[in-house]
């Protein structure tokens, strides 16, 4: 497996990540016996949360034994000190380890800093002297708030979404994270699962040296996809830059990268699928997604109070009622 150094965390990681947030969804036999393989192979690097539900209780089963063996980094939302002191101990627990490799601010909606009166980078100022966490990171979804964590020079590691989807501008972050020697976590590389060409998807973030997506891994049989990536490296030739180009056309406009912070909606709402069920059948088994609980769901769209709670908190600005009504139509009209 190629690595490369994460950054001025001095960390050297496999330049294939684990994002852990599938592995909620499996047995602990199943989710233990994928990260054992990913470690085999060479996956060094695992991301996971404290809103991750049971992820990290997994990632403890998995690695407490040898947590030396692996790079472990988690986040937390915590509005202030004593919640997020609160989940980093509970984060400790839960990994079965005394300490985090990397500590990150869950998509904040502001760039903590020291004596800020939030007090949040204060308090992960204390927990890294107590050594409970060695580096601090951050994840964001909007690139300005990005840019400023970067800049500020407070972050050892930058977690945003990237894809061959992504503008232009977004992807400038790469080279600034470069010149301050920020690592890189690249989170959606698959844009949510609207991208089906996990090839395509990886040759493209492969071209940028500092870039360590995170793919989200479920089944044995995605990993084997990434380990088989990592010994024959998918080439971006000539046929793969029209699979890019193709889905930059069919994805052009606005479209859900399912990160869930929509949630919760009071209609009951299953927001980040049914704003891109659309996509995800013309790249999938129609049949999957035609059944009566799945009719049932895109329903439900009709229930919408209007609270305007999804669009006040998508960090990609996106009108996600306009967006949920055009993706009924359509879908009513095609199954």
């Amino acid at each position: 497996m190629q690595e490369t150094i994460l950054g001025k965390t001095g960390l050297r990681v496999g330049r294939t990540g684990f994002g852990c947030i599938p592995i909620q969804r499996i047995s602990y036999e199943e989710s233990t016996a994928i990260l054992h393989r990913a470690l085999d192979s060479g996956i060094t690097l695992y991301d996971t949360a404290h809103g991750y539900t049971t992820s990290q209780d997994r990632l403890g089963t998995a690695f407490g034994h040898m947590r030396d063996k692996v790079v472990i980094c988690t986040k937390s939302g915590a509005g202030d000190p004593e919640t997020l002191t609160k989940q980093l101990e509970n984060s400790l627990r839960m990994l079965r380890s005394d300490y985090i490799d990397v500590f990150q601010f869950h998509n904040p909606g502001f760039v903590p800093r020291p004596g800020g009166e939030d007090g949040l980078y204060d308090c992960l100022l204390k927990a890294k002297a107590e050594g409970k966490i060695r580096f601090i990171g951050s994840s964001y979804h909007k690139r300005h708030l990005a840019l400023e964590a970067v800049e500020s020079g407070l972050i050892d590691t930058l977690q945003y979404p990237f894809s061959y989807l992504s503008s232009d501008e977004e992807l400038e972050l790469i080279e600034s994270c470069s010149v301050h020697n920020v690592g890189i976590l690249g989170m959606k590389s698959l844009c949510g699962g609207i991208l089906s060409n996990s090839a395509a998807a990886f040759a493209f973030l492969r071209q940028y040296e500092n870039v360590v997506p995170i793919w989200g891994i479920e089944t044995m049989a995605e990993l084997e996809d990434f380990i088989k990536y990592e010994s024959h490296p998918p080439k971006l030739d000539d046929e793969m830059r029209k699979i890019i180009e193709s889905d930059k056309k069919e994805f052009s406009g606005t479209f859900c990268r399912a990160c869930g912070y929509c949630l919760p909606c009071p209609a009951n709402i299953f927001i980040p699928m049914c704003a891109r069920l659309v996509f995800l059948m013309n790249r999938s088994v129609k049949a999957n997604f035609s059944t009566p609980e799945w009719q049932d769901n895109m329903r439900r769209i009709d229930e919408c109070t209007n609270c305007g709670h999804c669009e006040a908190n998508c960090p990609y600005e996106l009108e996600v009622r306009k967006l949920l009504k055009s993706q009924q139509t359509e879908y009513f009209q095609i199954i």
